[in-house]
């Protein structure tokens, strides 16, 4: 296959993941890290480092902005909640078996 067909998968494929993100807001980062190891931060620091890797412009607040559909603070006002004792304990649990 082209690398130009299989970029404009991947890229097809990252906007699905994304928009399921977004409209899986029930679904706290800390759920996703212990489950996944990355969460929505991850894909943002991602974007950051590749955009920079390309040399191009993009500081945290964009990346964030563009994996959260919105500015970082707004979804975290509307959508996280305090991690439970639960949560935290999975979380380290989840670190210890893999690392940082």
């Amino acid at each position: 296959m082209p690398a130009t067909d299989t970029n404009a998968l991947e890229a097809a494929a990252f906007r699905r993941l994304l928009a399921h993100l977004r409209e899986r807001s029930d679904v706290q980062n800390i759920d996703l890290m212990v489950l996944a190891g990355f969460c929505r931060n991850c894909l943002a620091d991602w974007l950051q480092q590749a955009a920079s890797e390309a040399g191009l412009a993009m500081d945290r607040d964009q990346a964030r902005e563009l994996v959260y559909g919105m500015p970082f603070a707004d979804w975290k006002a509307r959508h996280q909640r305090e991690a439970t004792p639960e949560q935290l304990a999975a979380f380290e649990a989840s670190r210890r078996r893999h690392g940082p």
